[in-house]
C-alpha cells in the first residue's frame, strides 16, 4: 500500500482549508495519507465548517507503516503550544512550514511515504523562522542530497477529466532578477532541463518534441537582436539530439505557446519565469500543478500562494490542490 505525504505549508494560509475541504468532499481513496502540520489549524477549519475530524492522530510518523487506508496526521513536537493566527503572515507560520518540510524529508528518506504534496508557504516567513532557503524546491533539493542546481521547476495544466492538450512548461531559470537571466542561461543548464523534462514526459507516456523558447525577441533573428540562441541554445539542442532527446527550437516565445496549446509540443522549455508561466496561467490558472523534476521522490504542489486574503472566506478554489494530488498519484504509481 502506498503512502502519500502532505505538508500543510504555512498553516496561517490556505493549506488547512484545502486539505480539509478535499477530504470532507470524498477525497479518500485506497491510499494512506500522512498529513504533517499543526492539528489546531485543521480543527479550526473543521469548526468553521461544522464537520467532524476526518483524520487520526499519530504519536510518531513511523506509526503510519502499521495503518490501513485512511488519513492520519502527525504534529512535530516543535509546534506544540504554538499559535497560528489565520490570514496572518508571521514567523510561526514559517516555523510550521519549515519543521513540517524537515519531517517530510525524514519520512521520504525512511521509506515511510513514496511521494510528497506541499501546500503553499510564505518564503519570507520561512526565512524569518530560520530556514535559509528561497522556497520548497531549494529546501527539498538540498535536504534530499540532490543540490539546488540539479532540479528543474516544471508547471503543467492538469485535469484528469479533460483529455484536451495541456501546456507543460519547464524553466531554465526560476526567480532571479530579470537582468541576471542571460548569464544563467547556459548550455549545461538547458541540456540538464531537457533531460529531466524528457524523462518526465516518458513517465507520463507522452511523445513528441519539447519546444524550446528563444531568449531574445523573435529568437534573436539570426543574431541581429541577440546571439544567445546561436552561442548557447542551439549547441544545447544539438547535444540533446545526440543523446536521443527530441527537442525543437529555438522558437520565438511569442508563438511557441500557441502551437504547444494545440498539441504540437507536449512540453515547452522556457528560458525565464514569466516567459513560460504567463501563458500557462492564462490557460490553466486554477488547475496548474508545480512538479519538481530531478528529486529522488515525486513532489507536487498547487500552483498558487498562501492566499491569506481568502482564508476563512470559503471562496478559494481547491482545483489546483486536487490536480496536484492526482498528479502525485500518477507519478508514484509510475515509480513504485
Amino acid at each position: 500500500m502506498r503512502t502519500l505525504c502532505i505538508t500543510l505549508g504555512d498553516p496561517c494560509g490556505l493549506g488547512p482549508e484545502l486539505v480539509t475541504r478535499h477530504f470532507l468532499d470524498g477525497g479518500r481513496t485506497a491510499d494512506r495519507f500522512l498529513l504533517l502540520g499543526p492539528v489546531s489549524t485543521l480543527d479550526r477549519e473543521l469548526a468553521r465548517l461544522g464537520a467532524p475530524r476526518f483524520f487520526s492522530l499519530l504519536d510518531s510518523p513511523e506509526q503510519i507503516a502499521d495503518k490501513g487506508p485512511g488519513v492520519y496526521l502527525y504534529q512535530p513536537p516543535e509546534l506544540d503550544g504554538v499559535e497560528f493566527p489565520p490570514a496572518c503572515p508571521c514567523r510561526e507560520g514559517g516555523l510550521a512550514a519549515g519543521v513540517s518540510l524537515d519531517t517530510a524529508v525524514h519520512v521520504l528518506k525512511s521509506g515511510l511515504a513514496q511521494g510528497l504534496l506541499t501546500c503553499p508557504l510564505n518564503k519570507a516567513m520561512l526565512n524569518a523562522a530560520g530556514f535559509d532557503f528561497p522556497g520548497h524546491t531549494e529546501f527539498l533539493a538540498e535536504k534530499l542530497g540532490v543540490g539546488r542546481d540539479n532540479v528543474c521547476m516544471h508547471l503543467c495544466g492538469h485535469d484528469p477529466d479533460d483529455p484536451s492538450p495541456k501546456l507543460r512548461v519547464s524553466l531554465v531559470t526560476t526567480h532571479p532578477r530579470l537582468r541576471d537571466v542571460p548569464g544563467l542561461v547556459t548550455r549545461e543548464r538547458i541540456l540538464h532541463c531537457l533531460r529531466l523534462t524528457s524523462d518526465f514526459l516518458r513517465t507520463l507516456g507522452l511523445e513528441g518534441p519539447i519546444g524550446v523558447c528563444g531568449l531574445n525577441p523573435h529568437a534573436g533573428e539570426s543574431g541581429r537582436i541577440g546571439d544567445e540562441e546561436i552561442t548557447t541554445i542551439i549547441p544545447a539542442l544539438e547535444q540533446a539530439a545526440a543523446e536521443g532527446i527530441l527537442a525543437a527550437g529555438p522558437v520565438p516565445g511569442d508563438t511557441i505557446f500557441h502551437f504547444a496549446a494545440q498539441g504540437r509540443y507536449p512540453a515547452v522549455l522556457a528560458m525565464y519565469h514569466d516567459q513560460g508561466l504567463a501563458p500557462l496561467k492564462l490557460l490553466h490558472f486554477s488547475r496548474a500543478v508545480n512538479v519538481t523534476l530531478g528529486l529522488p521522490y515525486p513532489r507536487t504542489s498547487p500552483d498558487h500562494g498562501t492566499g491569506y486574503d481568502l482564508v476563512g472566506t470559503g471562496e478559494a478554489s481547491i482545483d489546483s490542490f486536487r490536480a496536484a494530488l492526482d498528479m502525485l498519484r500518477k507519478l508514484v504509481g509510475k515509480t513504485r
